[in-house]
Parts: C-alpha cells; sequence; structure tokens
C-alpha cells in the first residue's frame, strides 16, 4: 500500500462560497500529515469532508487505495475541535463508554498510559483542566485503535506546558506506526511533529512539503532583529533588506557576514541583536500575507 489516503480534485461548496477548492494530495502510512492555514481558510472543511462528516460537491477519497466505504469510520478515530464531554461520568466510565462503540478496541490500560490518565481516572469530567481534557479527548479518538488519526487543532487554548506535554503523546501515538492529520496554527508545532506539510489559503493549497523543503524553498534567509534605537539613515545602504517591527527592526539577508559587517561600518549599535533561521513562522506569514482575515 502506497498511500493510506488519496484527496483528489476535492470541491465543497456552500450557497455562497467555495471552501474547498479542488485540492489534492496523498499520505503516506505511518507520517504525520499538517494542514496549515489561517482561519477561514478550508482547513477544518477539507478534514470533516475526509472525515465523512460533510458531504463533498465534487472530487475523490480514497482510503486504502479504495473509494472510502463505511468501514472506514471502524479505521479512523477522530478528535474534534470542540467535544462536550458527558456530565456526571468518571474519566475512567467515559473511556469505558465510548470503547463499547466499536467492535475493535484498543487495549484499556494501553489507552491509559499512552494519553496519561493514570492520576485523573476517578475524576468527573467536570473537573479535570483544558489540559487534562484534551488528553481525555484524544484518548476517546484512539479507543478504536484507529490507523488513522484525524486531529484538529487538538493544542488550541492550552497553555505552553500543557501543549508540549500533548506534543509528547502525539509523537509516541506516532511511533506506533499510526498515520496521523493535523490542522494546527501554531508553526512549532507543525515543524515539532509533522513530516509533511501542506499550507492552505482561501480554500487552496498553495505550498506542499516537509518542512525542510519548503523552507528551503521558499524561506532560506537569515533573520536579524535589531531592538537598539538607530537611526534608520544607517540602514538605507544595506546590502540586505529591513523592516520596521514594534520594537526595533528586522533585517533578512542572504549573506550574514557581509550584512553585519555592513551594518558596523554604518555605526549600528549591535549591543542588543538577535540571530536566527526563518522558520515555518516567517514562511506561513510570506505565503499567506501578514494581515488580520475576518
Amino acid at each position: 500500500m502506497k498511500y493510506i489516503l488519496e484527496i483528489k480534485n476535492l470541491v465543497k461548496d456552500y450557497s455562497e462560497v467555495r471552501a474547498v477548492d479542488d485540492i489534492s494530495f496523498a499520505i503516506e502510512p505511518g507520517i504525520c500529515f499538517g494542514l496549515l492555514g489561517p482561519n477561514g481558510a478550508g482547513k477544518t472543511t477539507t478534514i470533516e469532508v475526509i472525515e465523512g462528516i460533510l458531504n463533498k460537491t465534487g472530487g475523490e477519497i480514497l482510503y486504502k487505495e479504495k473509494p472510502r466505504l463505511a468501514g472506514f469510520k471502524e479505521e479512523a478515530g477522530i478528535q474534534f475541535q470542540n467535544t462536550e464531554l458527558p456530565q456526571y461520568l468518571t474519566v475512567r466510565e467515559t473511556l469505558v463508554m465510548f470503547r463499547k462503540l466499536y467492535s475493535r478496541k484498543a487495549d484499556m490500560d494501553e489507552l491509559i498510559a499512552i494519553c496519561r490518565l493514570e492520576e485523573i481516572l476517578d475524576r468527573d469530567n467536570r473537573k479535570i483542566s483544558g489540559g487534562q481534557k484534551q488528553r481525555l479527548l484524544l484518548a476517546m479518538a484512539l479507543a478504536n485503535d484507529p490507523e488513522l488519526l484525524f486531529l484538529d487543532e487538538p493544542t488550541t487554548g492550552l497553555d505552553p506546558q500543557a501543549r508540549h506535554h500533548l506534543w509528547n503523546i502525539v509523537k509516541d501515538i506516532k511511533s506506533r506506526n499510526k498515520t496521523i492529520i493535523l490542522t494546527t496554527h501554531y508553526m512549532e508545532e507543525a515543524q515539532l511533529l509533522c513530516d509533511r506539510i501542506a499550507i492552505m489559503d482561501t480554500g487552496k493549497i498553495i505550498a506542499m512539503g516537509s518542512p525542510s523543503e519548503l523552507l528551503k524553498e521558499h524561506a532560506n534567509r537569515t533573520i536579524i532583529v535589531i531592538r537598539n534605537d538607530i537611526n534608520e539613515e544607517n540602514l538605507g545602504s544595506l546590502p540586505c533588506r529591513y523592516f520596521k517591527i514594534h520594537d526595533g527592526y528586522e533585517i533578512q539577508t542572504d549573506n550574514l557576514n557581509t550584512c553585519l559587517q555592513a551594518l558596523m561600518k554604518s555605526n549600528v549599535d549591535l549591543s542588543d541583536i538577535t540571530v536566527r533561521s526563518q522558520n515555518l513562522e516567517d514562511l506561513f506569514l510570506k505565503l499567506t500575507g501578514k494581515e488580520l482575515r475576518t
């Protein structure tokens, strides 16, 4: 089996808008595939059409090289963006209930261990934290021991500690030869977890590849950030691009040494600078624009 999932010319129309506009991609087994894009880009609609929650307007969805059939739901796991937990049940009771919904079941002890739920098993669902809730939702998505797992913005709203904790769990799940489709707007998350990514905007895929391939093609410059008060006239002769930011200047260069030498020659104060390579966030902003979307 070359691909576990193939999407061919997928279209989803609503009455006034084309939310998904003729997109195609294929996912190999055992990888984490990331779907990135600004709010309203069509990520969640794409995922919900693939999952079978929404009907497609056009195109083809192949699972294990065949049209997606009813058995797909037995072999796929889904963690939605927003899910209300059943009230007045404990974490353990919730897992027991969800496992009973499937003929194929994950081992209960393994499920608890993977999602780090040991300490909250007897706690009421109403009394767990946001990070604990996301770990329970992830366990629920794994209740049928799925081959293909959909995670729709699983760390939105979590604090940094809880987010990193969930990342480690996702890496553990992936190491068990699961295939993961992840939607996210956290670029660090995508760069850490995803083997391949597709960037969507206005319903279309505008770039696709591994993070390293996309960075090499679209964002291979070095960034210098200067946070000192400087005379902008001293930047006018630089052999590189610069931009005013809220607390200083950002300079993009293809040749770090030449740029730094030019800055020193212009007597620019370099006592408070940061130097880094461009990352997925730079790439994302370059391809989708910096303006806030409605």
